[in-house]
């Protein structure tokens, strides 16, 4: 059975795209040209701004990492955690986005821990999967933040 890809967040990142191609999406305002990420599509965040439109933007591929830590205890809703599986701890990472400068959270890809991701160190946004429901042929695609210099990274 083919499966479902299912963002978690619809219109938070770039769907169906390669790794290269991967991004997260955020909106820029035309009045003042501040990038939100997650994206606003009803109207400027910043309290200064004198108004404008909002337009979708691709944002950094890659960022620093400002901070991080292990993720390990199961989530509660409304993340999807099957309780019959058994728990895997995860990396949290907070990564200031390069150009925009702004932080944003994400997992780390997996086997990557703490000890990968020293403060300061450069990582790239790829695509990611959350859940998978083979029973239902359905998979809940994400972002992933993987260190610079893995397999596949790109320059």
């Amino acid at each position: 059975m083919p499966h479902t890809r299912i963002p978690v967040v619809a219109g938070w990142f770039t769907e169906g795209a390669g790794e290269e191609d991967f991004r997260l999406l955020g909106t820029r305002c035309s009045g003042c040209r501040s990038v939100h990420f997650p994206r606003e599509d009803g109207h400027c965040r910043n309290p200064g701004c004198p108004g404008g439109e909002l337009e979708e933007v691709p944002l950094s591929k890659r960022g620093t990492v400002w901070s991080c830590t292990d993720g390990r205890y199961r989530p509660p809703p409304p993340y999807l955690s099957d309780p019959e599986v058994p728990w895997a701890p995860y990396t949290l990472v907070a990564v200031e986005l390069a150009a925009e400068r702004m932080v944003v959270l994400g997992q780390a890809v997996p086997g990557v821990g703490v000890a990968e991701l020293p403060v300061g160190s450069t990582v790239e946004v790829v695509p990611g999967v959350l859940d998978e429901d083979a029973a239902a042929g359905i998979v809940h695609t994400t972002w992933h933040w993987r260190p610079v210099g893995e397999q596949g990274a790109t320059s």
